[in-house]
């Protein structure tokens, strides 16, 4: 691996905003910026990723994900997730995006995050919709020997509103660092020898792009938060951190949106109307714009 790959890594990274905090997810102000250099950096590829779905044929394996009172999560991702793609590349310039699923078929998540990393992809937006558990109560149903007679049932907590971002957990960094070296640092080698995790420039090449990764992850949730709250009004329940499967093992800056509760009667409405679905895309694809304008340009 040559030098100079850990050179140009450095540089860039040296460059990023250090205002990101690791431990804090609230919305950050936006420092004006004088001057720009280009980084070299370019957002090509957007993977986005459908959450859920139904059984392939021939097997019994799915995962339809939250259910409303008349649709359901796998078929709310997929309509937007196919709007979503065909946004991004017509109105993102140089952008290609890339679906995990097409169909109502589900597609494991270690076939998500392969999809994911065999493509290269500079950005990987995981679309779901939130649900509550049942609420449990316990109700009086008669009397008996003088005492109440009591039983419990499970009724739908319909009260969830509002949208939600998250990011991979910090406990799961090791993860994400073993798809870096797999997927990513063969970019940087030169000579076309396999990557040696014990070398020291491996370490510090993985290292950086996993803080680079973290950093744009949380940036782009941000970004995502303030276009929500700020464009589309919706209510705002926060960035967060969670451990996800399909989010630590894609080697690249990943987001999972929760874009409404399919259990609210409201919101399951709004996710399944075209005016909804259209502005949720609406939103989402202005955010990846903010995005790749502050990503492809760093500060002197």
């Amino acid at each position: 691996m040559k030098n100079k790959a850990l050179k140009r890594l450095i540089f860039g990274l040296v460059a990023l905003p250090v205002c990101f905090s690791l431990f804090s997810f609230t919305l950050l102000p936006t420092t004006k910026i004088d001057t720009v250099v280009n980084s070299g950096f370019k957002l090509k590829t957007i993977i986005v990723d459908a959450g859920h779905g139904g059984a392939p044929t021939g097997t019994g394996h799915f995962s339809h994900g939250a259910s409303g009172s008349f649709s359901t999560e796998r078929g709310v991702t997929l309509a937007v997730a196919l709007k979503l793609q065909k946004a991004i590349e017509k109105n993102v310039d140089g952008v290609h995006a890339v679906l995990t699923r097409k169909t109502e078929d589900d597609v494991s998540f270690e076939k998500r995050a392969e999809i994911a990393n065999e493509n290269k992809g500079d950005l990987f937006i995981s679309l779901h919709c939130n649900a509550l558990p049942d609420r449990v109560i316990r109700e009086r149903v008669g009397t008996k020997r003088g005492k109440g007679v009591y039983k419990t049932a499970r009724v739908a907590d319909k009260s969830g509103k509002g949208v939600l971002m998250l990011v991979y957990a910090l406990k799961r960094t090791k993860e994400q660092q073993n798809e870096i070296k797999s997927n990513t640092l063969e970019e940087d080698i030169d000579d076309g020898s396999a990557v040696d995790p014990n070398d020291p420039i491996t370490v510090i090449l993985t290292n950086e792009y996993n803080r680079r990764f973290r950093l744009r992850s949380i940036k782009f949730a941000n970004i995502l938060a303030s276009e929500f709250v700020d464009e589309d009004e919706r209510k705002l329940e926060g960035v967060r951190e969670q451990s996800l499967y399909v989010l630590c093992h894609s080697a690249m800056p990943s987001v999972l949106i929760e874009i409404g509760y399919i259990t609210n009667p409201e919101e399951e409405q709004y996710l399944n109307s075209e005016e909804g679905q259209d502005a949720i895309v609406k939103t989402i694809v202005q955010a990846i714009k903010i995005y790749k304008d502050d990503v492809e340009q760093v500060a002197k």
